[in-house]
């Protein structure tokens, strides 16, 4: 008994042209009904697909179902077939050359000339200098320099389910030609070209200079990856690229200017260039792409801070390459609240964007920094991208984009579900007093508040209770119930300084003890346990160590953080944007606000001991807030008199991005 036909078409409407639409609930009634009537997987199906309870075909596709309406492991692991192609496009780098992109394949042997099937596709400049994931894994190559064993699990879950995994150098890395340009248009058009072949649209050959045709795949593609990699699923669906069917960015970046800078302050000098060569070390061409890198140190303009050109090119939510509107593929967005290395503006930006052009997506947000959800969370993550992806690109009806949007960790293992997001009553407006208290009120106190700048501070040295010129801490009192804070919070204030270039940073403080996920270390630790998810074979196992969360007591956590850039003396109106989170602060501790110039987040501007002063009835903190804020009882302050380093977030960037 097969279930109603569907129809699916190749190279039709860009970026909705492949999907089918059956019903995971017929899927489900079919495979109870048939019972022992189905064939039983073959013997070399996972495990799992044979306690399933039988399977039944997906109509139009090579994919068959479990009892549990997802996609069921039926084919060989150990058999699928393997190839290397590079793909043709245009020149990337300047130098009158077209670009060949390396691209790695693998996809079931069974299914070949048989029927087609989609495609997960995971680009990477990491392939070759770094290698992906927790355990840094690289590719490997046989004799004859074909794919032998891929990086991540990816291969190993979704292969036998009838999935092909595409892993793709991007250009300047491996074994790709041109240059890296951190972002910008050779990094993301050379991975566009592996779309577009996937599609039809671009041509590719073997090794030997044979032609490579993709007429193995529906042309359906999903773009997966953390960080580096998911940045470049960002700015291909930002080109509107055809056959890209949905996205999932892990720890990814939407804008490169909120990535280097912050309000007009690099994180650090140089980076865009550093980054770009660090990359490309890895790599088997032998490039000159000196050129392009001194451009780039040049063109992204460190001394000023301002969003130049460069930095245009490199914005895929309103860019000149590409933007928010032009995007036609879904979108599954995982980020980490407690990421200091991609911060959090990256997806919550780019969230507002898509839902400001109706594109179909969902978030997964954990309570960690810089840390794949396959290690934080993993039985909940592969349960989650497997179900999307046999809706986004085999069209199964499971209800997947039915439930909730957003999942949210709000506090260590205590997660919320919501349909929209941020989830806020409204903006809470606290106002900081003469006497160093924080509340609200419909104005300010009038006044003014001072503080010097300490060239060498650091922001554990500002969050105590001892006294310091260097800084200026407002508190409330103890909070009468929970309170969510959910979104971007920002302080609206007028500042004074005499320094001919100044610089503000602010923090957002939750006083008081509680057991919080560490702060230091992305707060995630890796164990000597594995788990295994998928099939393996001789080269390639699909086993990986497991990764716990950090649990710490402690008395504080920062919130959010924010700088800018005070370009020249005189007074300055301005907002600073903290970063996004979405947390829980328990009943009966208290928020705090810090305001200094030099906290050692970013680079310093200004170097001497200048002063800076508040306007202080000019001055609101603003909090997009769930739950009562209608008043705050008395009680000591739950400020610790001195702070060690381990409470506050890394300083800066992490090197590199991976």
């Amino acid at each position: 008994m097969d279930l109603p036909a569907a129809r699916t078409t190749r190279n039709t409407r860009p970026g909705h042209g492949h999907r089918l639409r059956v019903a995971a609930g017929a899927v489900t009634a079919a495979a109870a009904l048939l019972g022992a009537l189905v064939a039983a997987p073959s013997a070399t199906a996972a495990p799992d697909a044979a306690a399933a309870g039988g399977t039944v075909p997906l109509a139009g596709t090579g994919a068959r179902l479990g009892a549990d309406g997802r996609t069921a492991a039926v084919y060989d692991y150990e058999a699928a077939i393997k190839e290397s192609v590079w793909v043709e496009t245009g020149d990337l780098d300047g130098d009158g050359e077209g670009e060949r992109i390396a691209v790695d394949v693998i996809r079931p042997a069974e299914l070949d000339g048989v029927e087609r099937v989609p495609v997960i596709m995971d680009a990477s400049p990491y392939y070759s200098c770094c290698g992906r994931g927790n355990e840094s894994e690289k590719k490997t190559y046989d004799a004859n320099g074909t794919i032998e064993s891929f990086p991540l699990w990816y291969d190993n879950w979704f292969v036998p389910r009838g999935y092909a995994v595409v892993q793709v150098d991007m250009a300047g890395t491996g074994r790709s030609t041109g240059c890296v340009d951190q972002g910008g248009r050779s990094d993301v058009l050379s991975v566009k070209a592996a779309v577009d072949w996937l599609n039809g649209n671009a041509t590719a050959s073997f090794a030997d200079g044979a032609p490579a045709d993709a007429d193995w795949t529906t042309g359906a593609t999903g773009m997966i990856g953390k960080s580096y990699d998911g940045t470049l699923a960002n700015g291909v669906a930002a080109l509107g690229t055809e056959g890209l069917e949905t996205i999932v960015p892990i720890g990814a970046i939407s804008s490169w200017y909120d990535y280097d800078r912050w309000q007009g302050l690099p994180f650090s000098y140089g980076y865009p260039s550093y980054l770009s060569a660090y990359v490309a070390g890895g790599r088997q061409q032998d490039v000159d792409c000196s050129a392009q890198l001194e451009r780039m140190r040049v063109d992204a303009a460190d001394e000023t801070g301002e969003h130049t050109a460069f930095w245009d090119e490199r914005d895929y939510r309103d860019g000149t390459l590409g933007d928010a509107s032009k995007v036609r593929a879904s979108a599954l967005i995982m980020h980490g609240l407690q990421d200091t290395n991609v911060d959090t503006q990256n997806f919550s930006r780019w969230w507002e964007a898509l839902g400001e052009h109706g594109v179909e997506r969902k978030m997964f947000l954990t309570r960690l920094g810089h840390v794949d959800p396959f290690d934080s969370d993993r039985a909940e993550w592969v349960a989650t991208l497997h179900r999307w992806f046999d809706h986004e690109l085999y069209g199964v009806d499971n209800g997947i984009t039915e439930e909730p949007a957003v999942r949210a960790e709000i506090a260590p293992g205590q997660v919320v579900r919501s349909e929209t997001w941020p989830v806020t009553d409204r903006v809470a407006k606290l106002r900081p007093g003469t006497d160093g208290t924080l509340a609200p009120g419909a104005r300010g106190k009038k006044g003014e508040a001072a503080w010097t700048n300490n060239p060498n501070g650091r922001l554990a040295q500002m969050l105590g209770s001892g006294a310091t010129d260097s800084r200026l801490l407002f508190t409330t009192g103890r909070l009468t119930d929970d309170l969510r804070l959910s979104g971007p919070a920002s302080l609206t204030t007028k500042v004074t300084t005499d320094a001919p270039t100044g610089q503000m940073a602010v923090a957002l403080v939750d006083y008081g003890p509680a057991r919080r996920v560490s702060a230091s270390g992305d707060g995630a630790r890796t164990v000597t346990t594995e788990s295994c998810w998928g099939a393996s074979s001789a080269v390639d196992d699909a086993c990986y160590r497991d990764v716990e969360r950090r649990i710490e007591q402690s008395d504080l956590q920062v919130l959010g953080r924010g700088w800018a850039r005070l370009a020249g003396g005189g007074k300055h109106a301005l907002t600073v944007e903290l970063q996004t989170n979405d947390v829980l602060v328990p009943e009966g501790h208290q928020l705090g606000l810090v305001v200094t110039s030099y906290d050692g987040g970013t680079v310093r501007v200004d170097g001497a001991a200048s002063a800076y002063r508040i306007d202080l009835a000019a001055t609101t903190l603003n909090l997009p807030v769930r739950g009562p804020m209608r008043s705050f009882a008395p009680g000591r302050s739950l400020v610790p008199e001195a702070v060690g380093a381990a409470a506050v977030p890394s300083d800066g960037r992490k090197i590199p991005l991976s």
